[in-house]
């Protein structure tokens, strides 16, 4: 690909988060292409339809998600990824409204970084054996549902993570 094109494609897919974490996956296309400073045209030969355009997103942000997921570890890298993530959903409705949108890849390489600190913590002793990935992927996305619910705010975050890290503990 082109240098421009790249960096227009770039320019689309931050626009598209920006637009789609503030009106939700029902803004539209238009309002990408003004933000990102494009034509529509240009869009569209980049994401032929609104959901090639929304599973980029979610791909790029898991792969993000696994990238930051694999730099951490030890026996509180689980507990780290569990907030910044929680934070993340908090701040940007994109990461809950694009779970619909199937990345098989994607969602399997954050599985495995997460799988990974899990081993990393249950290695050192700060999480319970008899956990499994499933559950933990299961608690990361209700939490992540969770965090967009009216009222969430720090202290029910906090205590929200507690209770969950206090579920885990060995």
């Amino acid at each position: 690909m082109r240098a421009d094109a790249q960096r227009n494609r770039e320019r689309i897919l931050d626009a598209a988060e920006e637009v789609f974490a503030h009106r939700g996956t029902s803004a539209s296309t238009e309002e990408v292409a003004r933000l990102a400073g494009v034509a529509i045209g240009t869009v569209f030969r980049h994401f032929p339809t609104k959901d090639d355009l929304l599973a980029a997103i979610l791909k790029r942000l898991l792969a993000r998600l696994a990238e930051e997921a694999a730099a951490l570890g030890g026996a509180d890298g689980l507990h780290v990824f569990f907030r910044r993530l929680v934070e993340q959903a908090a701040a940007k409705r994109t990461v809950v409204d694009l779970a619909g949108v199937s990345v098989p890849g994607a969602v399997g390489q954050l599985g495995e970084a997460v799988g990974e600190l899990l081993r990393q913590a249950q290695a050192a002793g700060t999480v319970r054996g008899d956990v499994g990935r499933p559950e933990v992927m299961a608690l990361l996305v209700s939490v992540c549902q969770g965090a967009l619910q009216g009222g969430w705010d720090m202290e029910l975050q906090e205590r929200t993570l507690a209770v969950i890290f206090a579920g885990l503990a060995a």
